[in-house]
């Protein structure tokens, strides 16, 4: 049974944490093998379901350690049928792999949920292409027709929420939007930039994010960007602005490179925790309504251990 779908605890402003860069831990740190940085393929195997679940007990402990709320965010950004083809699975197992990824993190939740740490339970959509590219753009009903049985799984599942991660144009956020909003579940779209601050289809976060309320009606319950380190997007945050109270969460990069010099990467670029820690400090004085707060490429739990040290502070 679904926990918070009606009602999802980090829009009352208290810290939620989230992981960090999932598939670059896994990879980089774990020594394990993500084809097309596909976290999902783990749960065909005891000893891969094992790497995930002793991975996202990391961040519980944290969330635990420093009484802050959690978001457990499924491994299944890659979960959808272009990706799945392209490994070799077939509708029927991808549909599976997103069941077993919900299941994995109630039981972590179920495990380690406290009144002062409340663990969301989110089903995490990727874009259908790449997500540093606004490449084979889709309409909005294509986003919509091509998302539609992925959160279909979720809204069936005790997943909360949908989060979309890694948009990078704005009909594809808009389709799936739509689509959580037809599945009667609440929804955030995250974006990525690239380092001027611009989605990589070249729309402003401020105009991408209206864009999607306007042809939603507000839908998603709140927006964050991922993907992009703080240097490339704190200029485009500008002060004063009504749709910045639309930004709830942060889940930046460790590395100040580019979207283009992160894909050429043969290793693993984890920037300062401390520094990074500091800068999540800074956009947080400038957006009080930041409250969703955890990592993307390159971030590991050190750097969310050293996030909740110093907002605790």
């Amino acid at each position: 049974m679904t926990r918070y779908r009606s009602q999802l605890p980090q829009l009352s402003g208290d810290l939620f944490i989230t992981d960090g860069g999932i598939e670059t831990t896994l990879i980089f740190l774990d020594g394990l093998e993500l084809p097309s940085f596909a976290a999902f393929v783990l749960l065909e195997s005891d000893q891969g379901f094992k790497a995930l679940d002793g991975y996202f007990r990391r961040y519980a402990d944290l969330a635990r350690k420093y009484r802050t709320g959690f978001i457990l965010e499924s491994p299944t950004w890659r979960a959808s049928l272009d990706w799945a083809t392209k490994l070799g699975y077939t509708d029927q197992a991808l549909a599976e792999f997103n069941r077993k990824a919900i299941e994995l993190l109630v039981r972590i939740r179920n495990e380690y949920e406290t009144p002062e740490t409340k663990v969301v339970v989110s089903g995490c959509v990727g874009p259908r292409g790449d997500g540093y590219k606004a490449s084979a753009k889709m309409s909005v009903e294509g986003a919509q027709d091509y998302h539609r049985r992925q959160i279909e799984v979720f809204r069936d599942s005790d997943a909360d929420m949908i989060a979309a991660i890694t948009m990078n144009y704005v009909e594809e956020a808009i389709g799936i939007a739509q689509e959580a909003r037809a599945a009667k579940m609440p929804s955030a779209i995250s974006f990525t930039v690239e380092t001027d601050g611009r989605l990589p289809a070249g729309e402003t976060i401020e105009d991408a994010i209206e864009k999607v309320d306007a042809a939603t009606d507000a839908a998603p319950v709140y927006y964050m960007i991922n993907c992009a380190h703080p240097t490339h997007f704190k200029d485009a945050l500008e002060t004063g602005k009504s749709w910045l109270g639309r930004i709830r969460g942060i889940r930046a990069n460790a590395s100040t490179k580019s979207h283009a010099e992160l894909d050429q990467a043969q290793e693993l670029d984890a920037g300062d925790p401390c520094e990074l820690a500091t800068q999540y400090r800074d956009l947080v004085n400038r957006i009080p309504t930041l409250n969703v707060l955890g990592g993307c490429c390159g971030t590991d739990h050190r750097h969310i251990e050293e996030i909740c040290k110093i907002l605790r502070k």
